[in-house]
Order: C-alpha cells, then sequence, then structure tokens
C-alpha cells in the first residue's frame, strides 16, 4: 500500500472507535486530548480590578487618597466618588466609581494638600494624568463566564492547564487512549546485557514517550515467546477501546504469527504491508471486539518508521486531535541521498531552518542516526527538485 494512503487509513480507523472521556485532575491531564469543550463558568476577572500598582481614581484630578487596598484584602471603601483615589496592587479589587488607575511612575504628590513634598506613594493629594478607563481590567474583560476557551480534541497543553486553573476548574475531561504493547520473541531480553544469541528489547522504551506524545497512555510492555497461541491470547485480552502495538512477528519468517494470529481471531485487515523503507512488513488490523492492532517490524529503526506511519495516526484519530508527527511541513533536502527503485524511504535528518541534511545510518536495525535526528525525510521513488515532506519525531 502507498505509504500516504497508509497514513489516512491508519489515521480513519483510530477515529472509528471510541476512546471513554473520563474527569481528571488537573495534575493528570497533561499530554491527554480534551474530552469535552471548556466553558468558563466564571468572569474573568471575577470583579474590576487594577492591572498596575498605583492608585485607583475616580475622576479628573486632584484626588484625595482614602487608603490602601491589596490585593485578596478588602479595600477602605466600597466606592469612590469623583476626586477620591484609593493605593492599590496589581490584582486588587477596585472600588466602585473607579474610572482608571493611576501608575506610582505617573503620580505627583499635590502641593496644596497633606503630605506635600513627599513620595508619591505616600502623599494625602495626587494629581496626574490618566485617560479613563486606563490600567483597568474590567469584570470579565479577559474571559467572559459562558465563553468557549478550548476546543474538545484540543491537547492539554502546560499552558491549558494554567487557563484551566485560572477558570477555577479542579479537574477535565479528557481522553486518553490506552496502548498495550506485545514484544514478542525468544531471543528479546528486557534488562541487562544480552547473552550471545539474544537482543535487548530497544522498541519498547521508544513506545512510552511516543504514545504520550500522541496523546496516548502506553502500558507497560508484555514479554511473549514465539508461539503462536500466547499471541492470540494476548490479543483476545485487549478491551475493544484499546489498541495494541506487537513488536516483531509481521513478517512472515517462520516465527512470525502476527497475520496468522490475526486471521483465525476474525479480524479485519486495513494495511497489510507499505511502501516504505525501513518498516515494510508492518499491519493495521481491527479485531471482532474493535480493539486496533499495529503490527510493528522486529528491527528497531523499522519499527520506529512503522510506529509514526501507523500508530500515531492511529491515536490521533481515536483521541480526535492533530497528528503531531505529519504536520505537512517541508524542507529542502540537500546531499547525495539515494531514492529506494520502489518504496518511499523514510530517512534521519537533521534540519536548519528549511534545510535538511541526511544522517548516516547501517540500517533498519539501527537507532543511531534516529536518536539523534531533528525528524525523518520522505524521500519519494522518484527524487525530483524541491522541497521534501518530514515526518516529526517525540522528544
Amino acid at each position: 500500500m502507498p505509504w500516504p494512503r497508509a497514513r489516512e487509513l491508519a489515521r480513519e480507523a483510530g477515529a472509528a472507535g471510541a476512546a471513554p472521556v473520563g474527569e481528571v485532575p488537573l495534575a493528570r491531564a497533561l499530554g491527554a486530548t480534551l474530552g469535552a469543550d471548556l466553558v468558563s463558568a466564571v468572569d474573568v476577572p471575577v470583579l474590576d480590578s487594577a492591572a498596575m500598582d498605583g492608585y485607583a481614581v475616580s475622576g479628573g484630578g486632584p484626588w484625595t487618597v482614602l487608603g490602601r487596598a491589596l490585593a485578596g484584602h478588602r479595600g477602605p471603601v466600597a466606592r469612590l466618588d469623583g476626586g477620591e483615589a484609593v493605593e492599590v496592587a496589581t490584582g486588587a479589587v477596585v472600588p466602585d466609581g473607579t474610572t482608571s488607575v493611576l501608575p506610582y511612575e505617573h503620580a505627583v504628590p499635590d502641593p496644596s494638600g497633606p503630605g506635600a513634598g513627599g513620595a508619591g506613594r505616600d502623599a494625602g493629594r495626587l494629581n496626574g494624568e490618566t485617560a479613563p478607563g486606563r490600567h483597568l481590567r474590567l469584570r470579565g474583560e479577559t474571559t467572559p463566564a459562558g465563553a468557549v476557551v478550548a476546543r474538545a480534541g484540543h491537547p492539554v497543553t502546560p499552558v491549558l492547564l494554567g487557563l484551566a486553573a485560572s477558570l477555577g476548574r479542579d479537574t477535565l475531561p479528557v481522553l486518553r487512549p490506552r496502548v498495550r504493547v506485545l514484544v514478542t520473541g525468544d531471543e528479546v531480553v528486557r534488562e541487562g546485557v544480552p547473552r550471545p544469541g539474544a537482543v535487548r528489547d530497544a522498541i519498547g522504551p521508544v513506545l512510552p514517550g511516543l504514545v504520550a506524545w500522541s496523546g496516548g497512555d502506553c502500558a507497560p510492555p508484555d514479554l511473549l515467546a514465539d508461539r503462536r497461541g500466547d499471541l492470540e491470547q494476548a490479543l483476545e485480552a485487549v478491551p475493544g477501546t484499546d489498541l495494541v502495538a506487537v513488536c516483531g512477528s509481521s513478517s512472515a519468517g517462520p516465527a512470525d504469527h502476527l497475520r496468522a494470529a490475526l486471521t483465525a481471531l476474525g479480524a479485519r485487515f486495513a494495511v497489510d504491508g507499505v511502501a516504505c523503507r525501513p518498516g515494510h512488513p508492518q499491519v493495521l488490523a481491527v479485531l471482532p471486539s474493535g480493539a486496533l492492532v499495529v503490527g510493528l517490524p522486529g528491527n528497531p529503526g523499522a519499527a520506529l518508521a512503522a510506529a509514526l506511519t501507523l500508530l500515531v495516526p492511529a491515536l490521533s484519530g481515536r483521541a480526535g486531535r492533530r497528528d503531531p508527527a505529519h504536520t505537512g511541513r517541508r524542507v529542502r533536502l540537500i546531499g547525495e541521498t539515494r531514492p529506494h527503485p520502489r518504496d518511499v524511504r523514510l530517512v534521519p535528518v537533521r534540519v536548519s531552518r528549511d534545510l535538511a541534511v541526511e544522517l548516516p545510518s547501517s540500517g533498519s536495525a539501527d537507532l543511531r542516526a534516529a536518536a539523534v535526528a531533528d525528524a525523518l525525510a520522505v524521500v519519494p521513488p522518484v527524487r525530483a527538485p524541491g522541497r521534501v515532506e518530514l515526518v516529526g519525531l517525540p522528544w
């Protein structure tokens, strides 16, 4: 299947399923996806307040200073009449009748009033120039009650968390699709220096960060032996709302049981092989339960390319958010990068402004280039002059 079409089908397959919306505390919402529009239940600010340190004044000067109002404290008066003022701190509620805030640096002691000759903030009477409404935050000016401040499908960023807190929210409704990870192979070990003939699981550590970048929640990887029965049993146990990434077992070797297991379980194949290098023996299938299965090659570099091709778009579709890997950015690829005769190549590159250069790599088992790359460049089979698409990488 052509690489762009595989990406499209992965997103469509993800969007066809439903991830549950849960109300979670703000501290646990970072990186998830808003499951409903965020609507302000309050006016921000809740009352008229000062945008500068200085004096809340009514009308034109000179003004008689009646006292001081600090943020979070009751002021000396509830209302100002013309010619009256109250010293205020930024964020303090101003009395009714306030027409503007006069900053300290613009306040001039009135030589005819008490405190003549003193500093501006100590004077009993003040003069100064200020325009009506200046340095004054009116109730609801920043955010009126009932305003939609963020739409469903928006990633929950650190700034969005701050916005939610400013609206008085302690929780948010979020989507965070669950991803199960099955790492197959009798030769795969999870820790330590592998014995002769064994290999460390290198893609399992990649997936939690990649899944979180895409708005999902990644379960700790489960290691499975190269037995079809074990794989079928593990796939049957996946809830219908989840996605499962199977690492290895997606090719056509004697120990590659994924396609046979999926067929035995009655899965529908949406993608069976993609015209890209590395990562062409990848699979996308939907189990009868609705669970989405992404089959990744066993070589870590190929598994990374396949995860960016199928898993990330599927997760983004399930959460209803933008795909962070495929933003449409294009750059000029410089150097002697060679195309594949038939398939798209996904090449690790360093990027500077609108230029990209290929990093040397030793094949589909190698993560060294991708580990220090800024992105993967999409090199078509027939490389024409012009710009190439970039596939983003998580940080």
